[in-house]
C-alpha cells in the first residue's frame, strides 16, 4: 500500500487545487493501491495530527475552484525549532504524524517560507516532495510559480479599468499591487496594462525622477499617467535604512503603505491630486487562470512521477519549459530576484516605462 500526504502552506493562491488534482489523478493512475491524506491547514495540520483520508471523488470539479480545499497557515521557519507556552516541540510533532500515518512521501506546496520547513523536514529524514506556488514568482529555482499568472492577469485588468477613470478626469493614478521584496508581479502588471511608471523593491526610486517622467507626459500632452508600485518598493533614502530604522520611518509618515506616501509626494509633480488604488487579496482570489491550471496540473503529475521513482528531497520545477526536480537545500532561503539588466525591464525601458531610477 502506498500513502502520501499533502498539504499546502503560505497564503493561498490560485492554481492549488488544480496542483492538488495534478498529484493525485497521476498517483491513482500510478497505484492499484493507495492512500492519500490531506492535511488540514498546511503545517498546523501536520503538527496538531489534523487530516482526513481523502477519496477519489475529492478531487473531482476542483481544477477551476480558487483558494486550497485543504485549508492553509502561515507557520513562520523561525518558530519552527521554537518550544512555545503549549511546550509543543513542532518539529517532532511533524515528524509523528509523518510515522503515525506511515507516509511513503510528503507533497508541500508553498512559497519560501513553506520551502524552508520543508527542507528542515528533509534534513529530519522525511521523504518530502515540494511543490512551486507563489503570485510572487520568487521561488529560486523554477522560471515560474504557478498563482503567478492569475494574479497578474488581475493586476493587469485592474490597471485597465484605471485607465478609463484616470482618462476621464486627466488625473494620475497609483495602482499598488502585492510584492513586498520582489517585484515580478508589479513589473508584468505594469507592462500588460501599459503603465507609465512601474517601481520596484528592487530598484529604489528617485521620487524627482519619478516626478520628472509625470511632467514629461504632461509636456507631451498626456494629461493622465498611472503608476504600478510594488508594496515593498523603496526610495533610495528608504534602500539605506536598516529594518527597524525604516519602519520607525514609515509609522512616523502616518501613511498606511507606500502608495499613499508617494500620492502626496507626487502631488507637485502631478498638477492636481493623486488617486490611489489597492486591490490587495484580489490579487490571489478567485478561479486560476487557464496558463495555471495547465501549469499547476504538470507540477503535480512531475510530483506523483518524482514519487514514483523515491526521488525525494525536491522541488518540482519549470527550467525553460521542461519539468525538473531542484534539491531542496538549493531553493530554501533564497530569492529570486527582478535582475536590473533583466529582458523584461529593458524591454520597459525601450518602450519609455520610467522606473524613477
Amino acid at each position: 500500500m502506498m500513502r502520501v500526504g499533502i498539504l499546502t502552506s503560505g497564503g493561498d493562491c490560485q492554481g492549488l487545487n488544480a496542483a492538488i488534482r495534478g498529484v493525485a489523478k497521476a498517483l491513482y493512475e500510478s497505484y492499484d493501491e493507495i492512500e492519500i491524506y490531506g492535511i488540514r491547514d498546511g503545517y498546523r495540520g501536520l503538527i496538531g495530527e489534523d487530516y482526513r483520508l481523502m477519496k477519489p471523488e475529492d478531487f473531482s470539479g476542483i481544477l477551476t475552484l480558487g483558494g486550497t480545499i485543504l485549508g492553509t497557515s502561515r507557520q513562520p521557519f523561525k518558530r519552527m525549532r521554537v518550544i512555545e507556552e503549549n511546550s509543543v516541540d513542532k518539529v517532532a510533532a511533524m515528524k509523528k504524524t509523518v510515522a503515525r500515518l506511515c507516509l511513503d512521501c510528503l507533497v508541500i506546496m508553498g512559497g519560501n517560507g513553506t520551502h524552508k520547513t520543508a527542507n528542515l523536514l528533509r534534513e529530519e529524514g522525511v521523504p518530502v516532495v515540494t511543490l512551486p506556488k507563489t503570485i510572487d514568482n520568487d521561488l529560486w529555482g523554477t522560471d515560474v510559480t504557478f498563482g503567478f499568472q492569475s494574479a497578474v492577469d488581475i493586476g493587469a485588468q485592474v490597471i485597465d479599468c484605471i485607465h478609463t477613470t484616470a482618462t476621464s478626469h486627466s488625473r494620475v493614478f497609483i495602482v499598488e499591487l502585492m510584492g513586498h521584496k520582489v517585484g515580478w508581479l508589479a513589473l508584468h502588471a505594469g507592462m500588460a496594462g501599459g503603465a507609465d511608471v512601474i517601481l520596484l523593491p528592487e530598484l529604489p526610486y528617485d521620487i524627482s525622477r519619478v516626478g520628472a517622467a509625470l511632467e514629461k507626459r504632461r509636456r507631451q500632452g498626456k494629461a493622465f499617467s498611472i503608476l504600478a508600485v510594488a508594496e515593498g518598493a523603496l526610495s533610495r533614502r528608504e534602500a539605506k535604512m536598516g529594518k527597524k530604522e525604516l519602519a520607525a520611518f514609515r509609522e512616523a509618515s502616518g501613511k498606511p503603505s507606500v502608495a499613499y506616501r508617494l500620492a502626496e509626494e507626487l502631488e507637485p509633480y502631478a498638477d492636481g491630486e493623486v488617486r490611489v488604488c489597492v486591490p490587495g487579496h484580489f490579487q490571489r482570489g478567485g478561479p486560476p487562470c487557464p496558463f495555471d491550471r495547465v501549469l499547476a496540473t504538470q507540477l503535480g503529475a512531475a510530483a506523483a512521477g518524482f514519487i514514483r521513482e523515491q526521488r525525494f528531497g525536491v522541488m518540482c520545477a519549470m527550467v525553460n519549459g521542461s519539468l525538473v526536480p531542484v534539491k531542496l537545500e538549493n531553493v530554501a532561503g533564497k530569492l529570486k530576484k527582478v535582475p536590473e539588466d533583466s529582458a523584461a525591464i529593458q524591454l520597459a525601458r525601450d518602450t519609455g516605462v520610467s522606473f524613477g531610477i
